[in-house]
């Protein structure tokens, strides 16, 4: 687990360079809901970043589901995103 979130937190860190990162698993708040998978997780990102600050919420969202791709497809269930 703590392997994943580190090279998902160091794929952002290579594409934005943000001033500061942190990368929280929620996934055991979640374990309730219907639709939960112990083999996917819910993130939350919390990023410092001029660059994704000084672009609308919507194109920040969209720019950092594009870096993640892979890992939304396949381990990522759902990311919420604070972006500072």
């Amino acid at each position: 687990m703590t392997i994943f979130l580190e090279k998902v937190k160091e794929k952002i860190k290579s594409k934005l360079d943000p001033e500061k990162i942190s990368l929280i698993d929620n996934s055991h708040l979640h374990a309730h809901h219907k639709t939960f998978d112990i083999n996917k997780f819910n993130l939350k990102l919390i990023i410092k970043s001029e660059k994704l600050k000084s672009m609308s919420k919507i194109d920040a969202h969209k720019l950092i589901y594009s870096i993640l791709e892979d890992e939304i497809k396949s381990k990522i269930h759902a990311l919420e995103i604070d972006i500072l």
